[in-house]
């Protein structure tokens, strides 16, 4: 069954958990217990309704406050495919977290208050996955209970979100206009808004095309394990696990790895007990290769003759996620695939201006939730895309080496 990972997005009370709350509840996919413990804590907080936001809001501090903190993820599948939802919080301060959780994400629903319309945090996150590449936007107008259904609150809001949008960089962008407390178009239709004529959140979550989501054109395969069993049985046996990234590769690819840039032919693909013909991104498997080479963790097999970029200068976006400020000069970790290296920052080009969308050249200070331009130089050379043309052989993370905490996520240019 197909995977569909999305991610919700919006400012704060624009009622993000509650419609994850309403999807969960109205397609069954909530346990007695579970509803039982929010009824509860609905009576306990002294609201005349079951609170359905309490289903992702599980911090203390959440359920008090009303507000999403931390990101929460929720697992949960229909007939036609599964799903995971990263519930991201609203506030400009948990901007990162709202990074985090859409970084892997094929859609992100961003919610808009049918009272408000567009606002500052609304264009910050269009902006977000605009720099993310997330294929697909599905932009819910919520709330319209409490603007009496009207389509001209709707249209409205539609034509200043593609205003701004215009200038970003989303192809598929959607708009359904909804009431996650009452579920007007959440998962049934509404009879409230018989204007709208599209489908609703659920149909169009279980039918977005994502087969093209991933890059199918570039394999890469970056080497994770290599297994040698300690069997008599199996003593020749040499294999190199890992998850494929992008591509497909079969049995016979000629095929070049990396660092070293010796070539060779796939001998086999195996999954546990199975014998492959082919794997494919995002399916893990186990390469077996005809010639011994000198291949471990960290090491890239791509095909011979698609060439992959490589290099210790590299200019990438960072969204700093680290409480103390960036360090110009200063050294940190870098994760890059199952690569583990270090580099040093060189230098801040320009800084965005969340808010109006503009590259600031003059103020170089980085600090939390800031996004900027930025290189970097490496230690030993990195083999890596775009992540225009990758996403995942395209981004890396920055971690302190003193703290070991990850304080940077990088989508490389």
């Amino acid at each position: 069954m197909e995977l569909l990972r999305f991610t919700t997005a919006g400012s704060v009370d624009d009622g993000k958990s509650t419609l994850i709350g309403r999807l969960l509840y109205d397609s069954k996919a909530i346990f007695q217990d579970q509803l039982e413990a929010i009824e509860r804590a609905s009576i306990k907080k002294g609201e005349e309704y079951v609170n359905l936001a309490l289903l992702t809001d599980g911090l203390r501090a959440e359920r008090e406050q009303g507000i999403t903190i931390d990101v929460a993820y929720r697992y949960f599948h229909t007939p036609k495919r599964k799903f995971i939802i990263a519930d991201t919080p609203g506030h400009v301060q948990y901007t990162r977290n709202m990074v985090t959780g859409a970084s892997t994400a094929n859609a992100a629903v961003i919610l808009v208050d049918a009272r408000h319309g567009v606002i500052e945090q609304t264009i910050r996150h269009a902006y977000i996955a605009s720099l993310l590449r997330i294929p697909h936007v599905i932009v819910c107008v919520n709330k319209m209970d409490l603007v009496e259904f009207k389509q001209e609150v709707f249209d409205e809001i539609q034509q200043k979100f593609h205003e701004f949008s215009s200038h970003l960089d989303l192809h598929d962008v959607r708009f359904i206009p909804i009431s996650a407390l009452l579920g007007d178009n959440v998962v049934e239709r509404s009879k409230n808004m018989d204007w709208y004529q599209g489908p609703t959140l659920l149909y169009l979550l279980e039918n977005l095309y994502i087969s093209n989501d991933y890059n199918q054109l570039d394999a890469r395969f970056p080497v994770q394990y290599v297994i040698r069993p300690q069997s008599t049985e199996y003593h020749d046996y040499r294999g190199y696990a890992g998850r494929m990234a992008s591509g497909t590769f079969r049995v016979g690819d000629r095929v070049k790895v990396l660092p070293s840039g010796f070539t060779t032919t796939i001998k086999g693909i195996d999954f546990w007990t199975d014998h492959l013909d082919s794997i494919t991104a995002p399916q893990s498997g186990t390469i077996l290769l005809e010639d011994d080479l000198d291949v471990s963790r960290g090491c890239m097999i791509i095909p011979e003759e698609n060439g992959i970029k490589q290099g210790q200068d590299v200019e990438l976006m960072i969204c700093w996620l680290g409480d103390k400020p960036m360090v110009p000069g200063g050294k940190y970790a870098l994760k890059h695939t199952t690569n583990d290296l270090r580099c040093m920052i060189k230098e801040v080009k320009y800084k965005v201006n969340i808010n109006t969308l503009e590259k600031d050249y003059t103020d170089k200070a980085i600090g939390m939730n800031d996004i900027a331009c930025i290189s970097i130089r490496t230690t030993k050379p990195l083999f890596y895309d775009s992540y225009r043309v990758n996403r995942v052989t395209g981004s890396l993370i920055l971690i302190d080496e003193a703290t070991n905490v990850t304080v940077g996520a990088g989508m490389i240019i």
